[in-house]
């Protein structure tokens, strides 16, 4: 999986690649003699190659390197919303966690409870040998837990026992604290939840990043084609998040998809800011909000190469871009499309999933302070196994 290679290291792509630890000694022995081809540096090859004769303890070794703890659920893993209403169980993530677990993308811990986890298990034949369950309900956490939240948020007139029924029954705020607290490096959910319900305690316990004000999204797509974006690697952005962002907002998720371009992908961003306009072809005023956010971008990242507004294919087609943009190095060449809204970005996005073939990673929330991804609630198993690779990758930055 190429999105994972600039953060985790050649062991990282090498393992993703290949799924079994076996082959990594013969990849490395390749590596080392077309560095070209690798991708990866001559330390690296060095490295691995020095780590290729392995052991059962050389590979638990290893493991300490490349495995980062990833909370994964639903809220559908027996978890309750209301004090005695079960919401029922979910397979694809029982059947996930064991798949990433497998692969070594990610220590997972499933949050629900043990005896419905493995009536989920059994019935899916899913091995969860290694998968850590934890029942929130009674978890030996939970206390402590209901103490940080409600320290968090009693300014906003939480009480005590609103916080230790929050993360007692509802897995949402059990890992979101989790996650604070340091005892995981990132949270996956919404496999059956609404992007509104995963963000909710997101939000409100990990808040944005320093120097961030706004959260969004954006979906890394992998299309067929390889005459798209790059080798046909694109990121569509905001696809999830905000409905109808201001031009600040809009200038924000520019500069928040195009970096994550760059640390996921290991992408040169070349970002086009969408719209029905290319250069003042028509006069509205969604037309002008796009305008304003791509002057706003280019002042808070002058290095990064944007152009806008671009209709979709002056962003795509060479000849239509330089016909339209004379000049530009975006127009005719974008990897990141920067959607005007969100319904333009989320059925964007679909339509090229669905008409194109491309495999459609993310969402991938963006600006938070540490790692929440949102699952889309179509997802499949690989889908899910996707979106905590891409998790585990944000912990490491």
């Amino acid at each position: 999986n190429r999105y994972t290679r600039p953060a985790m290291g050649a062991i990282w792509e090498l393992q993703n690649k290949f799924s079994i630890w076996k082959e990594i000694e013969v990849l490395a022995c390749e590596a080392q003699a077309e560095l070209g081809k690798s991708g990866i540096t001559k330390e690296e090859a060095a490295w691995i190659r020095a780590h290729a004769d392995f052991t059962v303890e050389r590979i638990d070794e290893i493991e300490k390197v490349t495995n980062h703890d990833v909370i994964a659920f639903t809220t559908n893993m027996a978890e309750y919303i209301d004090a005695d209403v079960p919401e029922g169980t979910e397979p694809r993530t029982v059947q996930a966690s064991a798949k990433i677990l497998k692969e070594g993308v990610a220590r997972v811990t499933l949050l629900g409870n043990p005896d419905e986890v493995r009536k989920v298990a059994a019935e899916t034949g899913t091995d969860l040998t290694g998968v850590a369950i934890i029942d929130p309900a009674t978890s030996e956490k939970s206390a402590a837990y209901a103490d940080l939240l409600y320290e968090l948020r009693k300014a906003k007139g939480m009480t005590p026992e609103q916080a230790t029924e929050l993360v007692t029954k509802n897995p949402l705020y059990y890992g979101a604290v989790m996650l604070k607290a340091g005892d995981a490096d990132g949270m996956v959910a919404g496999a059956i939840n609404s992007t509104g319900n995963v963000l909710r305690p997101a939000l409100q316990i990990i808040k944005t990043a320093p120097g961030i004000k706004v959260v969004s999204s954006c979906f890394i797509m992998e299309l067929p084609d390889p005459k798209w974006g790059d080798d046909g690697v694109m990121i569509f952005g905001d696809c999830a998040v905000i409905p109808n962002p201001t031009a600040e907002e809009l200038a924000a998720i520019a500069i928040a998809s195009a970096a994550s371009g760059k640390q996921l992908v290991d992408i040169d961003p070349r970002v086009a800011m969408l719209s029905f306009s290319t250069k003042g072809s028509a006069k509205h005023d969604n037309v002008t909000k796009v305008q304003e956010a791509t002057k706003m971008a280019h002042e808070l990242a002058p290095e990064l190469q944007l152009d806008g507004e671009l209709q979709a294919d002056a962003a795509l087609v060479e000849s239509v871009g330089q016909l339209k943009s004379p000049g530009s190095t975006v127009a005719g060449h974008a990897n990141v499309l920067v959607f005007p809204d969100l319904q333009a970005g989320n059925i964007g996005y679909k339509l090229v999933q669905r008409l194109a073939g491309a495999e459609a990673i993310g969402p991938i929330i963006q600006g938070l302070a540490k790692p929440v991804s949102d699952l889309s609630r179509g997802c499949s198993v690989d889908d899910i196994v996707s979106v905590v690779s891409i998790t585990a990758v944000k912990a490491q930055a």
